[in-house]
């Protein structure tokens, strides 16, 4: 056991209880059922609460639903191994010592993981005495960096969104660009992909932040109400108005107002607006002072919009004053890394609203919710948690609390023989069948879209023609 300087003080402490027990919390993520076990078994007796993964995607989620104190992780693991989450940890919980154990170690290892950031790093078998002292040293120095150090928000995204691939790397990137900036905004997206996330980003991130923001969602609004919505009316200015009122532009002013479904916006409104945006002026309907106001207009559609310019429903000059600055929001299939973090991040959320104490997903669960299209994107994922969450009947979420329409990719799995002995499958056997299901499938779809035209169909997946090729004969495809 390597042994770690300036790191915990010199008198071991017992973890906290009673009220502060959630503090005294240990991750352990094991693929090994009888070495998970052994451990657990260890740190209870030494007072701990103990949260158990068996691989890093679910301790991820875990990390994202719990408060941890220290984690004790193996090396060697399917879909991410040790190394791999310790990165992510050192990354995103700095505060968390984590502790390496496993049965493949070297000094070099050794020497690797602890230049990463890890508290210590063990081998198997080992002591216990000696290891529950070290995992006592860990809790201690999590307490002193309780104390000292105070982290930000768990780093799931940026600005209140959760996501941390690429695409989303890019939205976060461009909402740092031109979020204090007057330049309007027009986002893209589907129907449940946080568009009014990114456009209170934008108005938080800016130094309008302490004016008004306004949001209106135009396909609420009936037509014939759209104008004094948006610019408000005098006193007797049509039957019923008693008194005057302002418009959402009005009571923008000075801050942003974010226009939701804008493509619903009927055509005769589209000019008034346009004149709005171009000379900040505008009147009241039945008034005469001409009003001037200054508002950061951001908008949002999930509709086409050059498509309904063709038809004649959505103006082209209208179309590009809005679009100064773009933005598209992707889809959740094309984000399916963000899956784990929105399941943590739903599971956090929904065991505090619903009183539960759900621990996590099993690898098949959130395999199947990995490998769903979501029509309905990130908010229909949140309504799918919600209902696991409020129904499940174990301490993690099953292949059985999933709703019917996600389990045809849930029974496949479940179908399978156990992992384990007498010859079932090993769960790295499992994740290859699966990876090579997924690739065949991904490659009969772009030869079925070119044709049969390898060249083409590389291009597509991204690969080069050779590589195609080599996987093709690989996977059986080549005869086909």
């Amino acid at each position: 056991m390597s042994k770690q300087k300036a790191q915990g003080a010199s008198q071991d402490v017992e973890p906290e209880t009673s009220e502060h027990q959630e503090q005294a919390k240990v991750l352990v993520v094991e693929d090994e059922r009888s070495m998970r076990r052994v451990l657990r078994a260890m740190l209870e007796k030494q007072g701990f609460e103990v949260q158990t993964a068996t691989n890093g995607l679910e301790a991820i989620a875990a990390l994202n639903a719990h408060t941890i104190s220290v984690i004790i992780s193996d090396i060697k693991m399917p879909e991410m191994n040790g190394m791999e989450l310790l990165s992510h940890v050192m990354g995103h919980f700095p505060g968390i010592p984590m502790i390496l154990i496993t049965a493949h170690g070297t000094v070099d290892n050794a020497v690797e993981a602890l230049k990463k950031g890890a508290f210590d790093y063990v081998t198997k078998p080992f002591d216990r005495d000696e290891l529950q002292q070290v995992v006592q040293k860990a809790f201690q120095t999590y307490q002193l960096n309780s104390r000292y150090y105070r982290p930000v928000q768990e780093e799931l995204g940026q600005y209140d969104i959760i996501g941390r691939s690429r695409k989303m790397m890019e939205i976060y990137e461009a909402i740092a660009k031109v979020a204090d900036t007057p330049s309007t905004v027009l986002i893209t997206g589907e129907h449940g992909t946080g568009k009014e996330l990114v456009a209170r980003a934008l108005h938080q991130n800016s130094s309008r932040r302490d004016k008004p923001y306004i949001t209106i969602n135009c396909a609420a609004i009936p037509h014939n109400l759209m104008e004094a919505e948006l610019f408000g009316y005098e006193k007797g200015a049509f039957t019923g108005a008693v008194s005057a009122k302002a418009g959402k532009f009005e009571l923008a002013d000075g801050g942003t107002l974010f226009l939701d479904e804008i493509g619903e916006i009927p055509v005769e409104m589209q000019v008034k607006l346009l004149r709005i945006l171009q000379y900040e002026t505008f009147e009241r309907i039945g008034g005469v002072k001409t009003i001037k106001v200054n508002v950061r207009l951001v908008a949002a559609t999930n509709r086409k919009l050059e498509d309904m310019i063709k038809e004649g429903t959505f103006r082209e000059d209208l179309y590009y004053r809005l679009k100064v600055v773009p933005m598209t929001l992707p889809p959740l299939r094309e984000r399916r890394s963000d899956i784990p973090l929105l399941v943590g991040h739903f599971i956090k959320r929904f065991n505090k609203r619903l009183n539960k104490e759900i621990e996590g997903i099993t690898p098949e669960a959130l395999t199947c919710l990995e490998e769903h299209d979501w029509p309905g994107n990130i908010r229909e994922l949140e309504n799918v948690m919600e209902r696991n969450i409020l129904f499940a009947s174990e301490p993690r979420i099953t292949l059985q609390d999933l709703p019917p329409e996600l389990l045809q990719r849930g029974e496949t799995l479940a179908a399978r023989p156990p992992i384990g002995g007498d010859g079932s499958l090993s769960l790295p056997e499992m994740w290859k069948q699966e990876k090579e299901r997924l690739e065949r499938g991904m490659i009969s779809q772009a030869l079925d879209q070119t044709g049969g035209n390898v060249t083409q169909a590389a291009k597509i997946l991204g690969i080069s023609r050779k590589s195609l090729q080599k996987k093709m004969k690989e996977l059986g495809l080549r005869e086909s």
